[in-house]
């Protein structure tokens, strides 16, 4: 394959290609077919890449900070990537692989993430508004301050997860394992927790009102139902 003729913007059918530890780097790669394709080590930095087909695609240790990833990833993993600033409004990252992705000041709002692997990722502080994250593994993650307004979380994964100050008014918890989770001030207001597993949680501060003041809470932690429901009585 001639890396000058992907350099050009001529080809657009790169379906299974080996880009090992090439330099895309800003490169202009949108609507592009890389599914499947081997971009191990890869330097996709500042790359546009919005429709570009990822699917399947083998982007292990991947450099892919500020990149526009917009684009199709179902299945593909991105284990130990960089994706630091990069911009994954809207992306389709169902079943996708995630873990010890770099993943600093990202972006994935209205993103798809069913099924993905976040198993232990840091996204402190990650904009996830709006994402279908159904199913996914965010076992010990650390979500502290993330921004998961409206975010669809039916039966998530969150187990030992670091949700502290995290937003998630108005998101969907139905079914979600949170047990062991830290939910330190977070905001459930709206927030549809039903059948969510909340053993061995801390709720200490978590706002909670009348929409999710009935469900149903570890015994464990009832004795801090008073601290936690603000605006119970509005």
């Amino acid at each position: 394959m001639n890396i000058n003729d992907i350099r050009s913007g001529n080809l657009k059918q790169l379906l299974g290609a080996d880009l090992e530890d090439e330099d895309l780097s800003g490169l202009n790669l949108q609507g592009v077919n890389l599914a499947g394709a081997r971009l191990i080590g890869a330097n996709l930095s500042r790359a546009k890449l919005t429709g570009a087909s990822l699917d399947g695609a083998n982007l292990v240790g991947c450099q892919m900070t500020a990149a526009d990833v917009r684009a199709s990833l179902v299945g593909a993993n991105l284990m130990q990537a960089d994706l630091t600033e990069a911009d994954l409004r809207g992306s389709n990252l169902r079943g996708a692989n995630l873990m010890r992705a770099s993943l600093n000041k990202a972006t994935f709002a209205g993103a798809f993430l069913s099924g993905a692997n976040l198993m232990g990722v840091n996204l402190q502080g990650v904009d996830l508004r709006g994402a279908d994250l159904r199913g996914a593994n965010l076992s010990g993650a650390n979500l502290q301050g993330a921004n998961l307004g409206q975010a669809d979380l039916q039966g998530a994964l969150l187990n030992e997860a670091n949700l502290e100050e995290a937003d998630l008014q108005g998101a969907n918890l139905a079914g979600a394992n949170l047990a062991g989770a830290n939910l330190l001030c977070a905001d459930l207001e709206q927030t549809n927790l039903d059948g969510a597993n909340f053993t061995g949680a801390c709720l200490v501060g978590t706002i909670l009102d009348r929409a999710t003041k009935h469900a149903e809470l570890p015994i464990a932690h009832k004795e801090l139902e008073s601290e936690s429901f603000r605006h119970s009585t509005l």
